[in-house]
């Protein structure tokens, strides 16, 4: 099996256990956040569902500028399930267009510029695009946790289900 194959099988096989975070997000609380300094319940679900798209449209060249990222709130978890389905078909799609030899290629990250990490295509797909989604569907379920919303296992049974 191809690095190819293997990146998009994880990309599905990690959205679905994000879609399930996603579909316990109580409507209500979408403004909630859990500190001042934290991003609310509806812009953290909002980001983690756009971030596959967007990640992987930026590696599809060969160096891009780290973006600003704008953080709007999301209306409603519709919103961030439609999202997060776009989102994953257009990386898949995009995934599927590299050769393995397009991932071994340098990628470089520049800031006003300036470059500021320069490293495979391969490890900026696992880095900036799977393990970031992962980092923030974690602090996702640190949030529900808060919320008291039971928490559905990821990569096994959850306290929840036990």
């Amino acid at each position: 099996m191809s690095l190819i194959q293997l990146l998009e099988e994880e990309l599905h096989r990690e959205a679905a256990s994000t879609r399930r975070i996603i579909e316990i997000i109580p409507e209500a609380k979408l403004a909630w956040r859990p500190h001042a300094k934290s991003m609310s319940l509806g812009q953290l679900a909002l980001h983690l569902a756009g971030m596959p798209e967007a990640v992987a449209s930026m590696l599809s060249s060969s160096s891009h500028e780290v973006p600003t990222v704008p953080l709007p709130e999301a209306e409603s978890v519709s919103e961030i399930m439609a999202l997060l389905e776009r989102s994953t078909t257009a990386a898949a799609s995009q995934i599927r267009e590299w050769s393995d030899n397009d991932l071994q290629q340098n990628f470089n990250w520049t800031l006003e510029g300036a470059s500021i990490a320069s490293t495979s295509r391969y490890e900026q797909v696992r880095s900036t695009l799977l393990n970031h989604c992962y980092h923030h569907r974690g602090q996702l379920t640190v949030y529900l946790r808060l919320l008291d919303v039971p928490i559905p296992g990821i990569y096994g049974p959850s306290a929840d289900e036990q």
